[in-house]
């Protein structure tokens, strides 16, 4: 029987009566608000994509590739705070998507991948199905918050619910829901399930009175917030004003407290002040800033730290942990600090270590001149996508960003080639904002096909490519370390010739003065854009410095990210 004959049997089984799993699945993801589904049909999901064309309230795009599906879904969430949903086939089909939701896990990025698996009569038998892979659920359970394998249809709308609260509870991230391949078609009487959202836990009284004590008496405290605490950034600008504190990201908590704001630290601005912090209150993120980044921890430093999942206490083993909601937990902290005296303002002191670390960033050329050039055409409301590359890591401190969720990024996956694809995810979930994407030649190209998602479905991405014909981070440590590149020279494009080839606009600045020019002809444009911006390798020049002040004492190691 062929793929064709197996999937019209399929189709014509189960009871007569009642409601398919494919289309109880698709109502499933209506009671749960989804309005965007991204995905790549095949044999075993015709009846979920069947179901999702009859469905007019859900806008299915199409992608090229199935990693696009989960980084496009992963952009999606990452700047709207809701579930991004993506659907592949089984077996390779989810091995491509994930880096993709392994990105999602990083980043506490809720997620949701619907897919299939082999008939059930075959599951575990090893007799080499279409697209079987020996224990799919088992291997995607490694790297998602949970993975289940529908195969009772009733059941499908209950596996949905619990996939959207176990990828929006306590640290958000990627949850799986597979029915198989004959399951999807198979009938039954169906009851809406939208499951309630799972209760936050609360911080200890105590440890919280222990902690507005050791913030009453410190000298020097710093904040540092993560992903974690995006929806607290009023209550943490209270705190930090009250504190009179630094409040320091690195990636995913830029924007929590805008850069404009004289108590908005990059991390290179952070740094400077670390050396004096007697007192270190980390609100929603892993700390990768002090235990990998940072050298010298400062003596007698005493630490608190925020979080909703209880194990990241195990792991940082601060003085005072507090579990808990980011929001929640800083304004018990104020409360307890109602009665704290005013203290003097330090907005001064504070602005001439940013504008130092400023001008120090102003010498990083052309990557700070090419990077004011975005920032200066970017709308305040822009969203910025950054990417593996020498302009990604400069932009991570080199770039203002004045909201949460308006900087996207892949954590500390650090994968290559996601930036341009996730950014998509990002423009379809802000149809009216504009969005860029900057990235490097070699990871532009891991993803260049969806230039083809993007005008088909009017995706108008501005992306940005820096030319260095190399992978050129990679490039950069081999010479230092070995006197010589291996593997990483690259024979490029024409990009702006291949982006009119997919009917995009291609555009070429070779300065920063000309990307200013070409954005802001982008923007008029309202059209999927590349930019293409040559940019020699230069090993004087390097972002790390700023990223890991630790190699300016140990020059001989290799820079990582």
């Amino acid at each position: 029987m062929s793929t064709h004959d197996d999937a019209a049997a399929a189709h014509d089984s189960g009871s007569p009566r009642g409601t398919t799993a494919g289309r109880a699945a698709v109502a499933a993801l209506r009671e749960h608000g989804v309005d965007t589904v991204f995905g790549i049909p095949g044999v075993q999901t015709y009846e979920l994509f069947e179901a999702l064309r009859k469905e007019p309230g859900i806008e299915v795009i199409a992608t090229r590739h199935e990693q696009a599906s989960a980084y496009m879904a992963l952009g999606y969430a990452q700047s709207t705070g809701r579930p991004g949903v993506f659907s592949v086939v089984p077996g390779p089909g989810v091995l491509n998507a994930g880096a993709g939701m392994l990105t999602s896990l990083a980043t506490s990025t809720p997620t949701v991948c619907l897919t299939s698996e082999i008939p059930t009569e075959f599951i575990g038998r090893g007799m080499g199905h279409l697209h079987e892979m020996p224990d799919q659920q088992a291997t995607v359970a490694s790297f998602t918050k949970s993975a289940c394998t529908v195969t009772d249809p009733a059941e499908v709308p209950a596996a949905v619910a619990e996939a959207f609260t176990r990828a929006t509870g306590g640290r958000p991230g990627p949850s799986v829901v597979a029915i198989p391949w004959d399951v999807l078609t198979q009938k039954a009487e169906m009851q809406s399930v939208v499951a309630p959202p799972v209760a936050a836990p609360e911080a200890d009284a105590g440890e919280v009175a222990r902690a507005a004590e050791l913030l009453r008496s410190a000298r020097n405290p710093m904040l540092m917030v993560g992903s974690g605490a995006r929806h607290a950034g009023t209550e943490i600008l209270a705190l930090a004003e009250k504190l009179q504190a630094p409040v320091v990201s690195l990636r995913g908590g830029r924007g929590i407290v805008s850069d404009e704001h004289p108590l908005g630290f990059t991390s290179a601005q952070g740094f400077e002040r670390w050396a004096e912090t007697d007192v270190l209150l980390g609100i929603g993120t892993r700390q990768e800033l002090v235990w990998f980044r940072w050298p010298d921890t400062p003596e007698g430093l005493r630490t608190v730290n925020v979080d909703i999942d209880a194990a990241q206490q195990d792991r940082l083993t601060p003085d005072v942990p507090l579990t808990g909601d980011a929001r929640a937990v800083t304004v018990q902290l104020l409360e307890a600090l109602d009665d704290m005296p005013a203290r003097a303002s330090r907005s001064a002191e504070f602005e001439e270590v940013k504008e130092g670390v400023r001008a120090e960033i102003a010498q990083l050329q052309p990557h700070s001149d090419y990077l004011a050039a975005i920032r200066e055409t970017l709308p305040r409301d822009g969203y910025f996508v950054e990417e593996v590359s020498q302009i990604g890591f400069a932009s991570i401190f080199a770039l203002e960003v004045y909201e949460p969720r308006h900087f996207i990024t892949s954590g500390y996956q650090g994968n290559l080639g996601y930036g341009f694809q996730t950014a998509l995810g990002v423009q379809a979930a802000n149809r009216d904002s504009v969005v860029v994407s900057v990235t490097g030649d070699g990871g532009f190209l891991y993803g260049v096909q969806e230039l083809a998602t993007a005008v088909q479905h009017g995706l108008n991405l501005i992306t940005v490519v820096f030319d260095n014909q190399a992978f050129g981070n990679v490039q950069a440590d081999q010479v230092r370390i070995y006197g010589h590149g291996s593997a990483t020279e690259l024979a490029n494009p024409d990009f702006v010739a291949l982006a009119e080839s997919f009917g995009a606009l291609g555009l070429r600045a070779t300065s920063p003065d000309e990307l200013r020019t070409a954005m802001t002809e982008a923007i008029a444009a309202r059209r999927p854009t590349v930019i293409e911006v040559p940019m020699p390798l230069s090993l004087e020049q390097s972002p790390w410095k700023f990223l890991m002040p630790a190699s300016r004492a140990k020059a001989a190691e290799p820079e990582r990210p």
